[in-house]
């Protein structure tokens, strides 16, 4: 089954979202734990929980992907700000175990100056601190683009922060089309070789999902702007390549691309088109 959705609000409840989803024609969605240019969690609403999982059921909505505020740092040279994600750690995560395997991903972080090295060992520090082992929610570093002191910006520094980390079976990774081909990986002219890579450094089994964004920028800018499928650098045809790669087409795949609902229901319609089964 092609699991294809977008990043939707949460503001009015888990269940509106979930219908909002099925209108749009897609069966699986992104959504922000909280406000994600601040620190506020919307209080947890146990009847839209209970009453989302029973639409669920029955209407094909498979998984979803909480994806942590903006805000997180955990490798900021600001102690405030790394105590910051080390909260908003905690209660995002026991807000998950509420969903079965539910899937959590956040960007590992700028180090603002300390250096690669430092910044690694810190979101280490907090990820040890804060992994349950017994948890059911898998917590996925995203590739980044490799603007400023941006870490995750190679798949050799996400597999570090992984290798670290005691509990590394509850880790995977979320990759971001448009933020690796930024960062340098072709993924328009040599996927296979990228995905070669990716296995050959962390691993394709760690691989749980995947952001599916054009790129407003060119190849290799270490910016991060994303466009509209088909929009951009990367291209429709390349898209078309990644949806339907046999190493990829198992993943739920969520756009985060620059769209209203209808936009979204359209590109929707056109990956829908192009997949293969």
């Amino acid at each position: 089954m092609f699991k294809i959705g977008c990043h939707l609000s949460i503001a009015n409840g888990f269940l509106k979202a979930g219908k909002n989803i099925v209108e749009l024609g897609g069966n699986t969605f992104q959504y922000f734990s909280r406000n994600p240019q601040g620190g506020r969690a919307r209080p947890w609403d146990q009847l839209d929980f209970e009453g989302f999982m029973e639409y669920a059921s029955y209407s094909g909505i498979e998984g979803l992907l909480c994806h942590a505020p903006y805000t997180l740092n955990a490798c900021s040279a600001n102690p405030d700000t790394r105590e910051f994600a080390r909260m908003v750690f905690k209660s995002d995560l026991e807000m998950l175990e509420h969903f079965p395997n539910a899937l959590y991903n956040f960007h590992p972080g700028s180090h603002t100056g300390q250096g690669v090295e430092v910044g690694i060992t810190q979101i280490v520090e907090i990820l040890n601190e804060v992994i349950d082992p017994t948890m059911k929610t898998t917590i996925l570093l995203e590739t980044m683009a490799g603007k400023g002191s941006e870490i995750g910006r190679s798949f050799e520094e996400i597999a570090e922060i992984i290798s670290r980390v005691t509990h590394n079976e509850k880790l995977g990774v979320c990759l971001d089309t448009c933020h690796i081909y930024s960062a340098g990986y072709d993924i328009v002219k040599n996927l296979d070789e990228v995905l070669n890579e990716f296995d050959s450094i962390i691993g394709l089994d760690r691989l749980k999902a995947i952001h599916l964004n054009d790129s407003m920028m060119p190849f290799a800018s270490n910016k991060d702007r994303h466009a509209k499928i088909g929009e951009g650098t990367i291209g429709l045809d390349a898209i078309v390549r990644i949806i339907n790669h046999p190493k990829l087409k198992n993943l739920p795949f969520y756009l985060e691309t620059p769209n209203d609902d209808e936009g979204y229901k359209l590109e929707i319609a056109l990956l829908k088109k192009y997949r293969t089964n």
